[in-house]
């Protein structure tokens, strides 16, 4: 993995963003944030992305598509889900939808950091 991991952050919540933003600042990753999922196809088109935080409910299309759409470009591109909507059964439309792991907000740095280590980001 390279020193400085590319880390794209899919959140239209400024509270949120902010929130993973301070988190990632403390540490090596470049962040890029997009605010919807068409955002976020053409953030991975036009960046080296190492991994995606993807919020699930998000106007026009939402992570679950975007996740789909991206699988399909980037098999091999890992995706964390995050979500305020906790529902049961979201987890598992989540990991159908392709993303390799599910976080319920409000998130916790350690599990984040679990997580990102689990997709091969050291932070």
């Amino acid at each position: 993995m390279q020193k400085e991991p590319t880390i794209l952050i899919v959140e239209d919540d400024e509270a949120s963003y902010l929130y993973l933003e301070s988190v990632l600042r403390k540490t090596t990753a470049r962040v890029i944030v997009a605010r919807n999922g068409l955002q976020a196809l053409e953030d991975c088109q036009a960046h080296k992305i190492n991994v995606v935080l993807m919020d699930l409910k998000m106007p026009g299309m939402d992570g679950f598509e975007a996740t789909r759409r991206m699988k399909a470009l980037y098999p091999d591109l890992p995706i964390i889900a995050i979500t305020a909507y906790a529902m049961s059964g979201d987890d598992k439309r989540a990991l159908d939808a392709g993303c390799d792991y599910y976080l319920a907000k409000p998130l916790k740095k350690e599990l984040l950091f679990n997580k990102l280590e689990l997709c091969g980001i050291t932070l």
